[in-house]
């Protein structure tokens, strides 16, 4: 209750604000027609456009930051040229539409008020009118609650459409978001794939050739004791080469996701860390398999980061869904000094923008390091 009166109560100082400047406005649209009229044909014409469109300027950029304060909302970018002056030249009407409902509201709380306190400034002759009175103070109040949100709307959608970017516009933004997010994509795979490749190469590739190396020279070793030694080290390389390669298949999609879940996935994070791990995972709803699947590379990546980089002793691991949004947190407390823009990272956050999610790294000099991801649930 107290959060919606606070909203209401900050919404009704930006209606009322607004009202105040589309008195300016109003007078700001008729000064300037009539300038325009007067200066029509003339030199001096030029110069008074101009100055008409710095004002306009400077009023749509106050509109903006009007909004932004009480509406919490900030509608299209700042404006130049004739889309700001057309967006002041009938602003006013919808400012002054906003006064209005505002002085409608203060006649409502005055009526419904009046069982109150007009039994001692007045003689009541007529209980039931008084009541009556009072009833419709109420319902005219109430309405004028309503009004005061349709004002704030019917601003902003105003605004939008003078000031922000329109459908065409919109549509392209989000065409080349999406052709960037896909780019990312491709190539946040393609070096996973590299990535894959070195593992293999450089691990269990030479795990095997060292393991056939062992076998030919204990098939050709005259001895059976040193045959048998040669026997026992390829055993080992058998054992070590199925170690890396697990490890290799682990980071390539780890199997207790679809068998546990995120937080089995974590849990196995955390235990072949070299550093303590503190997990924090609070998941009511289990959510989308590419949404878990992304915030398990993401903390998979920032927990390896931070024992091989960073210097940390402890790494604490946060995640929550709260509402359609999967909110993840990795902190350490190391050195700081994170590159967002590393190959690592950079990659983890192609990641997240393909989920239309973000990825946000804070890490100064000295620590700590916190990086953050959301990712839509929906």
């Amino acid at each position: 209750m107290r959060t919606h009166l606070k909203r209401w109560l900050r919404v009704t100082v930006g209606v009322l604000a607004g009202a105040l400047t589309g008195l300016v406005e109003l007078a700001f649209a008729l000064v300037a027609g009539l300038w325009l009229l007067a200066t029509l044909g003339r030199r001096t014409g030029r110069g008074a456009e101009a100055r008409i469109v710095a004002g306009a300027q400077w009023l749509a950029e106050v509109e903006r930051r009007r909004m932004a304060t009480f509406f919490g909302t900030e509608p299209g970018t700042p404006v130049t040229g004739l889309p700001a002056v057309n967006y002041i030249a009938s602003r006013w009407a919808v400012g002054l539409l906003g006064g209005v409902v505002l002085a409608c509201a203060l006649l409502g709380a005055g009526y419904a008020s009046l069982a109150v306190w007009g039994w001692f400034v007045a003689d009541i002759r007529s209980p039931g009118t008084l009541v009556l009175s009072s009833v419709g103070g109420l319902f005219l109040l109430y309405l004028c609650v309503q009004g005061t949100y349709g004002v704030a709307l019917a601003d902003e959608r105003h605004a939008r459409r003078f000031l922000g970017p329109n459908d065409g516009q919109l549509m392209e933004r989000r065409i080349g978001e999406l052709v960037a997010s896909r780019a990312g994509v491709v190539e946040a795979v393609h070096g996973e794939r590299r990535r894959i490749e070195r593992d293999l190469h450089d691990g269990v590739q030479q795990r095997i050739v060292a393991l056939g190396m062992l076998l030919g020279r204990a098939r050709r070793a005259p001895e059976p004791e040193k045959s048998a030694r040669l026997l026992a080290q390829a055993h080992e390389e058998t054992q070590q080469a199925l170690v890396e390669l697990r490890e290799v298949a682990w980071r390539v999609y780890p199997a207790a996701l679809d068998e546990g879940g995120l937080a089995s996935a974590l849990d196995t994070v955390a235990e072949r860390a070299a550093i303590p791990v503190r997990l924090d995972c609070t998941l009511h709803e289990t959510p989308p398999p590419t949404a878990h699947a992304v915030a398990y590379f993401v903390a998979a990546e920032a927990v390896t980061n931070a024992v091989k980089h960073s210097g940390a002793t402890l790494v604490t691991v946060h995640a929550e869904r709260r509402s359609a949004v999967l909110h993840l947190r990795v902190e350490d407390d190391g050195q700081g000094g994170a590159d967002p823009s590393g190959s690592g990272l950079l990659g983890l956050a192609r990641r997240v923008a393909a989920l239309d999610g973000t990825l946000t790294v804070d890490s100064p000099a000295g620590g700590p390091t916190l990086i953050t991801a959301e990712l839509p649930c929906a």
